[in-house]
Parts: C-alpha cells; structure tokens; sequence
C-alpha cells in the first residue's frame, strides 16, 4: 500500500518537471535561436512481489517502484531565418552552432548569433562570452580589433576587414555539429554543451547569413497539446494518491 503513495508522488514530481521545461518553451518562443527541449522520463528500480501470503499466478512478478525524469535535448529544428541587417547578426541556415569559448576555458554552443563587438575589439555574444573563432596571416583575439562597421562574414564563416586600404581575411567562425540525434544538453542562456557520448566535429552542411538571426522554434500549438497531455497525466498520478488513501481509511475504520 505505501507503494502506490511512492509511486504516485513520483510520477506527480516528475510531470511537474515536465510542466515546467514546457513553460520554458512557451516564455521562450520568440528568444532568438532559442531551441525547444525534448523530455523523457525512466524507469526507477523495480521490485519482486513475491511476499509470503501474497497469492501470485506468476512468481517472477516484478513491480515498479516510480518514474523520474530524463535526461532533456535541445530539439534540432530550424527556426525561421530573420533579416535584421546588423552586420555583427549572424543566422545558421543549415546543420550545426557557433562555439563559445567561456570563462572557465570550456566550450559551449549556440544557436543564437546575436553577437558584438565589444570595447576590446572582441566578438562576444550577448552573455559577453567570446565567439570561437579560428585566427590566420599573424591575427589573434583583438588584433587587429574588429571594427561593427567595417566588417564582413561570408557564407562559411570567414571574417574580412579593410586593413591599411585593402579587405584582408582575419580569421573564420566554425560552426560545429554533433553525429547522432539528442547530442547537445541545454545549460540556459542559449548556451549547450555536448553530451558525454557525444562527437562533436565540424559541420558541413550549413550557410552563415550576415545580417540576420534565426528565430526559436518552438511550435506554440505542439507545446500547448503536449502541456495538457502532461497535466493529465499528472492528474492521474494524482488520483493514485487519493484513492489509495481512500481505501487506507476503509481498512482503518474496519472493527
């Protein structure tokens, strides 16, 4: 009987969880390159029920003891490219994210090419975490500093600035993917890293855009669908608890 009550209180925690990445779906539906999450749930351990006087057909029976919830992926989908015309806008069309280089030295990927330049002549997202980019001919990070109104990115990515009267190529932002489905973790921010299986490598598939972003893909009608479905459900997990304290309250007022 205090099964069903444990049973019942996970499945509610669990759902519930589920409500609230959904709710994050819906806030973030218009956040530039902002990917919707995917959410599984697994099994917790299971347990014999083969106990003395209980009457079993099959003494093998097994019976779970709850569900909690996945591991959540960052859904792959393309969202809908925007112009914007800001030179330092940068839109994927196509497979793949921009690398990050962050503060502790670890990289982080994202989707969302609002970037900047900052007072160190830096490409920077909107955090303010530096845009990897692959340097060449003698150029580092702010040097030359890289100037929003003299600047140009190309399809694949490769930086061109007018240097001493003449367009030099400075370096090239990669954009980077992952082989298998489910490979990049949302960590907030817009910001992903790579599951612990995962092979990250370069893409090839892909387009950059200058002077546009690309818009989150959240479908709002899929997203509303889903958060009913789970509020049934946790609705159901919740009836469990109820009537088993319904029927603990008959065996109670037995005599």
């Amino acid at each position: 009987m205090f099964n069903i009550f444990a049973i019942g209180k996970s499945g509610m925690s669990a759902y519930q969880e589920k409500l609230d990445y959904l709710s994050n779906d819906l806030v973030n539906s218009e956040t530039t390159g902002y990917k919707g999450t995917d959410v599984g749930f697994k099994d917790l351990l299971t347990e014999p029920i083969d106990r003395n006087g209980t009457p079993l057909v099959q003494k093998k029976a097994i019976s779970g003891t709850g569900v909690k919830l996945g591991t959540n992926y960052a859904k792959e989908e393309q969202g809908n490219l925007l112009m914007t015309g800001g030179k330092t806008d940068l839109a994927i069309d196509g497979k793949g994210y921009f690398a990050l280089s962050q503060p502790d030295g670890t990289i982080a990927y994202t989707r969302d090419g609002s970037f900047k330049i900052d007072s160190n002549g830096t490409l920077v997202d909107s955090t303010g975490t530096k845009v990897y980019i692959q340097y060449e001919n003698g150029a580092s990070e702010g040097n030359p500093a890289l100037d929003s109104n003299n600047i140009s990115i190309d399809n694949d990515g490769a930086i061109s600035m007018q240097v001493n009267g003449e367009m030099a190529k400075i370096g090239t932002i990669p954009v980077f993917t992952a082989i298998g489905d489910k490979s990049f973790i949302p960590i907030g921010n817009n910001h992903f890293i790579p599951n612990s299986d995962a092979q990250v490598t370069l893409s090839t598939d892909y387009s950059i855009q200058q002077g546009a972003l690309e818009g989150s893909n959240v479908n709002i009608s899929e997203t509303f669908s889903d958060m009913v479905l789970t509020q049934r459900a946790f609705q159901l997990s919740s009836k469990a608890i109820t009537t088993a304290d319904d029927l603990w309250g008959m065996i109670n007022s037995m005599r």
